[in-house]
Order: structure tokens, then C-alpha cells, then sequence
């Protein structure tokens, strides 16, 4: 299946998958509209038959709009005279129990004349002998209007309306499910496509790496099989040479890729001793400086650490330096400027390795340190590799507990900074 393809695929299925969700989204909204609307009918018409049943034990007229919601859980009623709290708590619950309310809820009686609260509780069902106990509860508030009133708050209103939405709260949930596992299966999908485009990158590479010393040997081997050539005996040994060398040359690609492929941090076997950094980036500037001023360009050293000395492996740190500068003399279009820079901070030092090559695109920044993997040069067929330089640069940085990062911009450069712990009691000027 052609990436064109899966694209296509993938941008179907989140489209249906979003018209799902949100279609989900707005029909439980609105379920849960109905049903706090039919919830607050109920409050409403239990309360109301409060309000008529005091009324009528107290011979007192009717009273306009007996009740009003103040707030979404908090319902105010008005009556005429101060009840009493056993009485007003029995005949609330025998209301709500017609209405099926039967979850927990607070309520207050209220002065009139100081505006204040008389008698506060708290009515939980599952407890028979809870009538008429005061408590610190959260109905506190007061409300400026005329005649006595009582208020009734439910605090847990919203999960007692989703209690009611079950099926709703079901299907969301399931829902939910087949979003998180079709997430993860395109996500595996594209992570064995990518797989499958770098073994295919990097089995293309290795033939091409291959290829020309396998080429070599079998021209030269079908020339000794020529009996003349026994009779120029410059020729003979030239050709023997050149088998010999290119199967060294084989035989060193085939050990790299094995050794560098079965690498990993915990396998490497680390000699930490004391390295000035300083000394390892030197040696490095001698070794390139003469194949970038071939090319036409620059390698420039600024070496600002004061302190320079680590614990590490020299071989490993040496390669890591030796890697960095090779890819950035390799990366680049035009004349090469490679710059290294040295700084302390804190217990550290900081070790910066900047081009002005072709550059990483922003895609390509997480997964230049996997195995095998190339970053795509366009235009630019001559650089030769099998995706392990940056790989075995992760991996001596993690095995030696330092850090590195990148930040590139296409067309502009990278800039590799490492970040190395100081070695204790090891501090060495520069000559």
C-alpha cells in the first residue's frame, strides 16, 4: 500500500471518527438537557405540594410563584410564616419519594425579618433516623425578598443526572474505546510502514556499499583465470592486491554494520578514564581540516571551556566527535563551515558542533537517531552511509549518561550540542 494511500485511509477514518464522537457529544448533551429539565419539573412540582400542604395547615392564602430556581441545584420556596424543621423535612422527603428524588440534599429555613438562616441540614435516604439534625452544610445563601422562605440545594446534582444517563455514559465509553484502539492501530500501521521504508533504504544502501567491492573482486578473479597472465607477474600480484584489499574493505562494512547494529546502551562496554575533551576535538580538527579545506571550506575551533576534563571512554568520545564532523562535512551543497564550540556551565560542559549544510526538516528531528534510518538528502545522491553514524552517537551519549540535542533549519544547518558532567576534582586550563 503506497503512503498516498494510507494517508487517504487514515484521513477518512479520523473523519468518520470525529463525526462519531461529536455526534456522541451533542446527543448526550442534549439527554443530559432533557433530563436535569424533567429533574427540575420534579423539584419543582415535589416543593410546590410542600409549599400548598403548609399553606393549608396554617390557613394561609396562596402565594405567587411558591417556587423559584435560584441556581441551577438550589430551589428557593415562599410560604407565610416560619415552619417547623421536623415538619418541613418530613414532608419534603414523602414529596421528593413520589417524585423518585431520593438522593441526598440540603435545605434552610430563613428569617425574614434578619435574613438569615434559622435551621440548617442535610437529608440523606439511606438513613432512617437523620430527621432533624443541624449541620454545617453548604446552603448559605440569602436572598433579598419579602416573606418567609425555605431553600433546597442538591450538591451532587450533576452526577446524580448522569447516574440517569447510564446507557449514554455506556456508549461514550465504548465509543472511547474504539477511538483509543483505532489511535493505537494507526499508529502502529505507520510506525511498521516507516520500519518497512528504512529497511528498504537501508538494504538499498548496503547493496550499493557493497556492490562495488564484490564488483572489483570478480573482475580481478576472472582475470587470473586468464593463463597469460601468469606471464606478467606486475599484473599477477596487482590484481591478488586488489582482491585482497577490497575483501578487507568488505570484510570491515559487514563488521561495522554488525557491531554498530547490535548496539545499545546497556551493551556497551564503557573504559571510563580521565579525557580532555579539548585534546580529542584537536585531534579531530588535524584529521579534517584538510578534507574541508579541499573542499573549499572552513573548520573553525572555539574552545571557551575553562574546564574540559570528563570521565569516559576515549575510543567512544573520540568516534562520537570523528561522527559529528563527517556528517557535517557529508550534509552540505556548497562550501562547508563547521564550527566547534566549547563552554562551561554549571558542572558541565557543553560541546557544540554547527554547519551550514542542507539541514533537518522539523518531520525528520525524532528520528534521526534510529537505527538504520537516513534523513532523505533530495538532489544530493553522493553521501554514503548506512544510517548508524547518529545512531552510535545516541547510544555512547546515553551509555555515558550525557545528553544531546539538535536543532536544525532547512537550507540554514544543524547544530549538534552535547552535554557532558565534569570530571570531579579534574579541572584543566588550556595552554
Amino acid at each position: 500500500m503506497s503512503r498516498r494511500t494510507i494517508v487517504i485511509v487514515v484521513l477518512l477514518a479520523i473523519v468518520s471518527l470525529g463525526v462519531i464522537v461529536a455526534g456522541q457529544v451533542f446527543w448526550v448533551r442534549k439527554a443530559y438537557g432533557i433530563q436535569e429539565r424533567q429533574f427540575n419539573d420534579h423539584v419543582m412540582l415535589a416543593l410546590t405540594n410542600v409549599v400548598d400542604q403548609i399553606l393549608v395547615m396554617n390557613n394561609d392564602s396562596a402565594v405567587t410563584e411558591p417556587v423559584l430556581a435560584k441556581e441551577s441545584n438550589f430551589f428557593v420556596a415562599n410560604i407565610n410564616d416560619t415552619p417547623s424543621p421536623f415538619l418541613l423535612e418530613t414532608l419534603i422527603k414523602e414529596e421528593f419519594e413520589r417524585y423518585n428524588l431520593t438522593e441526598d440534599f440540603e435545605y434552610g429555613i430563613y428569617d425574614c425579618f434578619t435574613d438569615s438562616v434559622v435551621f440548617a441540614s442535610r437529608v440523606d435516604f439511606d438513613k432512617e433516623d437523620f430527621l432533624v439534625k443541624p449541620e454545617k452544610v453548604a446552603i448559605t445563601s440569602k436572598f433579598e425578598q419579602d416573606g418567609h422562605y425555605f431553600g433546597v440545594l442538591f450538591p451532587n446534582k450533576t452526577a446524580i443526572i448522569l447516574k440517569q444517563l447510564d446507557f449514554w455514559m455506556y456508549s461514550s465509553f465504548v465509543i472511547f474505546l474504539i477511538v483509543v484502539f483505532f489511535s493505537y492501530t494507526i499508529f502502529v500501521i505507520l510506525k511498521h510502514k516507516r520500519l518497512s521504508e528504512v529497511k528498504s533504504d537501508f538494504i538499498n544502501n548496503m547493496t550499493h556499499e557493497l556492490k562495488t567491492p564484490i564488483s572489483t573482486i570478480s573482475l580481478s578473479a576472472e582475470a587470473l583465470n586468464n593463463p597469460e597472465i601468469t606471464k606478467q607477474p606486475e599484473r599477477y600480484f596487482q590484481y591478488i592486491n586488489i582482491i585482497k584489499n577490497e575483501n578487507n574493505r568488505l570484510r570491515s562494512q559487514v563488521d561495522k554494520v554488525l557491531q554498530i547494529a547490535t548496539l545499545s546502551p546497556k551493551k556497551v562496554n564503557i573504559k571510563r578514564e580521565r579525557i580532555d575533551l579539548h585534546e580529542v576535538i584537536r585531534k579531530a580538527e588535524n584529521t579534517f581540516s584538510i578534507n574541508i579545506e579541499e573542499a573549499g571550506g572552513t573548520l573553525n575551533t572555539r574552545l571557551n571551556a575553562t574546564n574540559s576534563i570528563i570521565n569516559g571512554d576515549l575510543v567512544h568520545i573520540t568516534n562520537v566527535i570523528y561522527n559529528l564532523l563527517d556528517n557535517a562535512r557529508k550534509y552540505t551543497d556548497k562550501e562547508p563551515v563547521i564550527t566547534i564550540e566549547t563552554t562551561n556551565k554549571e558542572e558541565e560542559i557543553i560541546v557544540k558542533v554547527k554547519d551550514n549544510g542542507v539541514g533537518i526538516e522539523r518531520s525528520q528531528l525524532r528520528m534521526i537517531f534510529d537505527k538504520f534510518y537516513r534523513v532523505p538528502t533530495g538532489n544530493l545522491h553522493n553521501v554514503k552511509g548506512f544510517g548508524l553514524g547518529l545512531f552510535y552517537v545516541d547510544t555512547i551519549i546515553k551509555a555515558h549518561r550525557a545528553k544531546i540535542k539538535v536543532d536544525s533549519r532547512v537550507g540554514e544547518g544543524s547544530t549538534f550540542t552535547l552535554y557532558f558532567k565534569l570530571a570531579e576534582n579534574g579541572r584543566k586550563q588550556d595552554q
